[in-house]
């Protein structure tokens, strides 16, 4: 433990140095961190992804360097300090977890988040949605809505009538699209995205990583095709889709 507090020690005195003698780190204000922290938290998402040690650590340690970053310009506003932050999140991690620090029995992870969402609507809370940011990516906040309304028993029984639902918001695309309606293909389209998010909860497979191993799988694959076309002498411009579908299947082969 000793060697841990040290080292966020060290850090926190490094932040004090570069806020008064770096000229980039002085100018530095909450919004012009806002997007690098953005970048931050994509690239640990990546490392995660790819399963590399070391990138993980490297990106955790960017991401703590922002973290202190904000504290420091708290304290400097007199607004708060990195204590302010530890503390506040230890209080409420103490409150909403009355089965480890309280009387309250909790055996399994479902009674856990039911009393996590209990205990946010007793705080004053209006709602069980509250706490989604409305700037997350759609993929991400259709999960969390999702995830925030199973907590309270908003949720299909079996993994069956989930996917009636998919089948079911299907038909109705296909209608919508045969209609020529495009603001209702749009909707029902989101539907669809939407059920099929819902499914994959119940597959316990994490959407937006199965999204981004996709989106990995087939750019490596098109870079395929463009390698070979250029070993062919070829452009891909004048290349039929036949042509480059032939390459594509030699892609997966690979």
């Amino acid at each position: 433990m000793k060697e841990k507090l040290l080292a966020f020690e060290r850090l926190l005195h490094i932040m004090d140095d570069l806020r008064e003698k770096c000229p980039w780190d002085k100018k530095q204000t909450t919004e012009s961190l806002r997007q690098l922290s953005i970048e931050e938290v994509y690239e640990l998402s990546e490392a995660i992804l790819k399963k590399d040690p070391s990138a993980v650590k490297e990106e955790l340690g960017d991401l703590f360097l922002h973290l202190v970053f904000y504290s420091k310009i708290g304290e400097e506003e007199g607004k708060f300090n990195v204590a302010d932050v530890l503390h506040a999140v230890c209080d409420k991690l103490v409150h909403r977890h009355p089965h480890i620090y309280g009387d309250v029995v909790a055996n399994t992870e479902e009674e856990v988040l039911k009393n996590w969402e209990k205990l946010k609507l007793k705080e004053g809370k209006k709602s069980v949605l509250e706490g989604v940011p409305s700037g997350m990516p759609a993929i991400n906040k259709a999960i969390r809505l999702q995830e925030k309304t199973a907590k309270i028993g908003f949720e299909w029984d079996r993994i069956e009538e989930v996917w009636l639902k998919v089948e079911e918001e299907q038909a109705e695309l296909q209608a919508a699209i045969q209609s020529k309606e495009q603001e209702h293909v749009e909707e029902e389209f989101g539907d669809l995205l939407f059920a099929l998010l819902n499914y994959s909860r119940f597959l316990k497979i994490d959407a937006e990583a199965a999204l981004e191993k996709t989106n990995q799988k087939f750019k490596k694959r098109f870079e395929f095709i463009e390698e070979r076309a250029k070993s062919l002498g070829k452009n891909l411009e004048d290349m039929s889709l036949a042509e480059m579908d032939a390459i594509w299947n030699e892609a997966k082969k690979a």
